[in-house]
């Protein structure tokens, strides 16, 4: 299951409530000196919102593997650092289902169907104020960057969530807000234990 939506909309929320394993897919973003980093436009600040910012291959390979065999090492990302920290593996055992959620996991929709390992993906919106109000709230106590980084994100990302969410769309995500998405984790999750127990 792919979860995606834009930052603060409650992914990682909806995840924990769904008692399904969780694959953090913002672990697998760029450290802060890769050089193939995007700024933001007219800024010298890094536009980590941009698809580029995040390391795809690494993020499609941990799910593939963790399809095949049930664990996977995944690095351990340190967003105030911009920066990996270390490495741990993520076992999921013989669990038939497990979400890998966040903000770019639109991005590889296609690439988890074409190998057969996509079982929903699902687009989480609130509303930009209540994004808004969400993300800066988190991100100033988990202290992740500056204050005055996280206002001039957040003014970005508000003028642009509709635009996101309609990209996210676009990919393959359906929109829904949390009720919903865990509706449809729950059942996905009892298909596929119907399945496994047949099998």
């Amino acid at each position: 299951m792919l979860l995606c939506g834009p930052s603060g909309s409650g992914k990682s929320l909806v995840a924990a409530r769904s008692g399904l394993p969780v694959l953090r897919l913002d672990d697998f973003y760029k450290e802060g000196d890769d050089p193939t980093l995007p700024q933001v436009e007219g800024s010298s600040d890094i536009d980590w919102d941009h698809p580029e910012s995040w390391d795809a291959d690494v993020a499609v390979e941990a799910i593939a593997r963790l399809c095949a065999t049930g664990s996977t090492p995944v690095p351990v990302y340190d967003i105030a650092l911009s920066a990996r920290t270390g490495e741990e593996t993520l076992h999921i055992g013989r669990t038939p289902l497990f979400i890998a959620e966040g903000i770019f996991a639109a991005e590889i929709v296609e690439r988890c169907r074409e190998r057969g390992v996509l079982a929903d993906a699902l687009c989480l919106t609130r509303g930009p104020l209540t994004t808004f109000r969400r993300r800066f709230l988190r991100d100033l106590k988990e202290g992740r960057k500056s204050v005055l980084f996280l206002l001039r994100r957040g003014w970005r990302l508000m003028r642009a969530e509709r635009s996101i969410v309609t990209r996210q769309v676009s990919l393959g995500a359906h929109p829904c807000d949390r009720d919903e998405a865990l509706s449809r984790l729950a059942a996905a999750a009892g298909r596929q234990t119907r399945r496994q127990t047949v099998a």
